[in-house]
């Protein structure tokens, strides 16, 4: 008996779909839609966001049990709790050295371009910042290190999937695994074939929803260019600027991390997750590419157990553009001030930093919050925390350089887990990132121990 896990759903090398039909052009043509739309009419633009709201909704409505069954089936095939734990700990080393660089990156180009400098804030006009800054956060706070750790772990099974807590999903989805691995010689591997055919329904719930996606985009692009307009193009250009800059400079670095550690081109595994870019950038959501990435991703080559382990830890843990901002931020918010930030204050901020950047995923405002702390931890005078108010009228045109950021930071980490673990195959790799037709894959049932004559 087998288990095929079918992802042709990802590429389908056989049939090419006609090009009007193609993701790529059908989320370009919505995007540019949405910013004309955005641009020419701005009531009605701002009116838009339910299309995006809607979309993301049903997205999110099948990420868990999606996680779920990829991990069980990724830990099952494993069947080896050690492999599990090196993958995890491997993954977590990742993370805290590229996403410490990635503090350290940004405080090295805020220092050189000093994009707050020319702006001349005087700190006594900054009265209702806190007001604002709790409005957009609605009044909420990141969690502790240890609270943050803690809740990890579900207070229940099913409160896990309704809260729709990725971390706890994934945690309980771990030791399901486990355990169904532990258990698989004594018994027929029945749980696992049910666990993989519900894979299969919910990626086919995932196809028709994602039919929808040049809507979610056009609606969140309009919405956002209709309710902050684009005049603060002007007004923080040079932070604008300082950012995607810095961006750009940063995915050469994860180019070459890519390349050396996993023989990963970025250019090809660019063309090759395109659509899920594109989709990203026009919600500003890395969170609707989920379910596309992980099945892409494995289809590229990366064994499930690391798809699934990673990919999912690191949208909490490794979000490389974000912090990469927040960085710069800070930066920015003291030479708006005319601060000068000692080197010991700047190496406050980054530990601060390297802390809540990992309780952000899933909490509004979770920057504001974020520089907030970091300001408070570094505790100069002459930078009140409503400052952090400043940055209102551009964060919401520094979604697109955090999403892609962040969204490339965790495919790359999969590669390179993957292969530092062995479970990349490099050639199905290769042949995959340059088109060429690849078998679909299938994997022999985990629970080898069920034989013929146990049957």
């Amino acid at each position: 008996m087998s288990v095929t896990i079918e992802t042709t759903a990802a590429t389908d090398p056989v049939r090419k779909p006609p090009w009007y039909r193609s993701l790529f052009l059908q989320l370009l043509v919505a995007i540019v839609a949405g910013i004309l739309v955005g641009k020419l009419w701005p009531d009605f633009g701002a009116d838009l966001k339910p299309l995006a709201d809607g979309f993301i909704k049903l997205i999110k409505m099948v990420i868990a049990p999606i996680i779920f069954c990829t991990v069980v089936l990724g830990i099952a095939h494993v069947g080896d709790m050690k492999s599990v734990g090196r993958i995890g700990v491997k993954a977590l080393i990742y993370f805290e050295v590229i996403t410490t660089f990635a503090l350290l990156f940004g405080l090295l180009v805020g220092n050189l371009v000093k994009p707050g400098a020319g702006f001349h804030i005087d700190a006594q006009t900054l009265a209702t910042g806190a007001e604002k800054i709790a409005k957009t956060t609605k009044n909420g706070e990141l969690p502790h290190t240890v609270d943050f750790l803690l809740n990890i772990i579900p207070a229940s099974v099913i409160s896990a999937f309704a809260e729709n807590a990725l971390l706890q999903v994934l945690f309980f989805a771990v030791l399901f695994g486990l355990a169904l691995a532990k258990f698989g010689e004594h018994g027929p591997p029945v749980i696992l074939e049910a666990v993989d055919h519900i894979g299969k329904i919910f990626f086919t719930i995932i196809g028709w929803i994602m039919k929808l996606a040049p809507l979610g985009a056009f609606g969140a692009m309009a919405y956002i260019v209709g309710q902050y307009g684009l005049s603060a193009l002007s007004s923080y250009g040079k932070l604008i600027a300082c950012c995607y800059g810095a961006a750009v400079l940063f995915l050469l670095v994860l180019a070459v991390v890519v390349r050396v550690f996993a023989g990963v081109s970025l250019w090809k595994l660019v063309k090759y997750i395109k659509d899920e870019l594109f989709l990203a950038l026009g919600t500003a959501s890395t969170e609707v590419v989920l379910p596309r990435i992980m099945i892409k991703l494995t289809e590229a080559g990366c064994s499930r157990a690391t798809t699934g382990l990673v990919i999912p830890t690191g949208y909490s843990f490794n979000l490389d553009g974000a912090t990469l901002y927040l960085s710069i931020c800070v930066l920015f918010l003291a030479q708006a001030l005319g601060v000068d930030l000692s080197l010991g204050e700047q190496i406050t901020a980054v530990g601060v930093l390297m802390l809540t950047s990992k309780g952000m995923a899933g909490v509004p405002g979770s920057s504001f919050l974020a520089l907030s702390a970091t300001i408070t931890a570094i505790g100069h005078g002459s930078i009140p925390v409503a400052a952090v108010a400043l940055l209102l009228g551009a964060d919401r045109l520094m979604d697109s350089m955090r999403v892609t950021v962040n969204l490339l930071g965790n495919c790359v980490a999969t590669f390179v887990v993957a292969r530092w673990e062995g479970q990349l195959d490099s050639d199905r790799m290769r042949k995959v990132l340059d088109g060429e037709e690849v078998p679909p894959l299938e994997d022999k049932d985990p629970m080898v121990a069920y034989t013929a004559e146990e049957a």
